[in-house]
């Protein structure tokens, strides 16, 4: 992993909390990793939210991480 790529996934830390990250090299596989340190309920599963998400880009894992946060977010309210 580059120098850019772990600030990146630092400032991912910072802003979505509640996920390890990880960066495979695996051929076929999606670069970019994260899974939840809770897992979700089911009304949370029912609603679209994982408990692991896979990209091949930082930016689009932070795109997928957001909208997870929404499911998060309008399941709790």
């Amino acid at each position: 992993m580059t120098d850019h790529e772990r600030r990146l996934i630092d400032l991912l830390g910072s802003i979505h909390r509640g996920w390890r990250y990880e960066a495979r090299d695996l051929p076929g596989l999606p670069r970019w990793w994260a899974h939840r340190y809770q897992p979700v309920t089911p009304a949370q599963h029912a609603a679209g939210a994982r408990d692991t998400v896979a990209r091949t880009t930082i930016h689009r894992l932070a795109q997928a991480l957001g909208h997870q946060d929404e499911i998060i977010h309008l399941i709790r309210h």
